[in-house]
């Protein structure tokens, strides 16, 4: 996720574009519209970089053909040297056509190369605008251009897309191929861990956390590049093209069905963040998982079985939508952005740095301005892990929010 404040309102996107309204309109069922942006890198070499933009365009209430949108928008960008600086390293436009813009799901997909700087590192701006009009939407992304490991040069791709994912997982046993940005093979040693990992702790604990206990490889492996894979374990997969490098390309196997949860017992585990210890703990003990969750909701909404169907529609799509955006070498919902993004929904605003991001809210309940603020931190298994710091001040603005999911005033 990459970009920055958005003026548009959706409860599926973090507000990852800044949006600038158009002196025109066009007709209510023919609206174009940028929702997001999101974005990822590959380095090809320490001289060029390739970079994907995954946008999120609509015409009224249906996704963007690709074709349309070559003939409707146009990308610039600007190479910046850091956050906050206008020194730039490089510049330029590039001509949107069929050759680095396609269709992916429900989703845009722009590829286009940039010469990388003799820089260690970089931000580079996107920015799409609409022929014709004002309206423009800006993406940042930063760059580590010396930074050769492996899960900056591999993309993982699918039989779906001629493009890398932009997420960290594959369901399991979809079938999909590690592809190095420069198009050479070789081969890959993969560790594997059968690991459960925790979910976030409460954004009100400022006690120092434990020495975390060392993980354990289950087992490992070699694979080919450029060759059709498939993992029939769930689990944490870490890639390396060589041993000695200390980050790998963490992919996570999950179930079938993820991001969604429908499973009982996985169901019960966000739960965490709206309810006592008491509850989880008589929860986990039950011998049917979807009797007691069905008791749970509709003890919380006092019997009132429409409200807690309402309410569990609204808390799990949180969840789901939780995975689909932060999941990294765990899933989303367990993740601090998750959590924070579950309860609180959507920030106003996002504000980045180097390796920092600060979500702000407007107003949740009586609270006015509140940041939460996430710091990168580094991970063997992704490059974009962040944790947030914590604070017992917290206290009178998560506990009212919790409570107002509790009693179904959170649609």
């Amino acid at each position: 996720m990459a970009g920055c404040a958005s003026s548009n309102k959706t409860a599926k996107q973090l507000p990852e574009a800044q949006v600038r309204p158009s002196q025109q309109s066009a007709p209510v069922n023919e609206e174009l519209s940028l929702i997001s942006i999101q974005s990822k890198y590959l380095l090809k070499d320490t001289t060029q970089t390739k970079v994907f933009l995954y946008v999120d365009a609509y015409k009224g209430k249906n996704p963007m053909a690709a074709e349309e949108f070559t003939k409707l928008y146009n990308l610039n960008y600007v190479i910046y040297s850091d956050y906050g600086t206008r020194e730039r390293l490089g510049y330029g436009n590039v001509k949107l056509d069929s050759s680095n813009v396609s269709r992916v799901g429900d989703k845009i997909v722009i590829a286009y190369d940039i010469k990388s700087p003799n820089k260690d590192y970089g931000v580079l701006l996107s920015e799409i605008s609409q022929a014709g009009t004002l309206k423009k939407v800006l993406n940042d992304l930063t760059i580590r251009f010396k930074k050769q490991d492996v899960n900056v040069t591999y993309g993982v791709y699918t039989a779906a897309s001629q493009q890398p994912l932009q997420r960290h997982y594959v369901n399991i046993n979809e079938p999909f191929t590690l592809k190095k940005a420069d198009g050479n093979g070789e081969k890959l040693h993969v560790y594997y861990y059968n690991h459960d990992f925790e979910a976030a702790g409460s954004p009100m604990n400022v006690a120092q956390k434990n020495v975390s206990k060392s993980l354990e490889v289950d087992s490992t492996f070699m694979i080919n590049s450029n060759e059709t894979l498939q993992f029939a374990k769930e689990g944490l997969y870490n890639i390396f093209s060589d041993t000695t490098q200390s980050e790998g390309l963490g992919l996570l196997v999950v179930n079938e069905r993820f991001p969604k949860l429908t499973q009982p017992q996985l169901l019960l585990g966000p739960l965490l963040y709206m309810s006592t210890n008491n509850e989880i703990n008589e929860m986990k003990k039950a011998e049917d998982y979807k009797k007691t969750l069905d008791k749970y909701w509709l003890t919380l909404m006092n019997g009132n079985a429409p409200l807690a169907q309402q309410s569990i529609r609204s808390f799990y799509r949180r969840v789901e939508e939780a995975n689909q955006l932060f999941t990294t070498y765990k899933e989303g919902w367990k993740t601090d952005k998750g959590m924070i993004y579950i309860v609180l929904g959507s920030p106003d605003k996002v504000q980045r740095s180097k390796d920092r991001e600060v979500w702000t809210y407007d107003q949740r309940g009586n609270a006015q301005n509140v940041n939460f603020t996430f710091n990168r931190k580094n991970n063997q298994f992704v490059d974009d892990h962040y944790e947030l710091v914590r604070y017992a001040e917290y206290q009178p603005i998560w506990y009212p929010v919790v409570e107002a999911w509790r009693n179904g005033s959170i649609r």
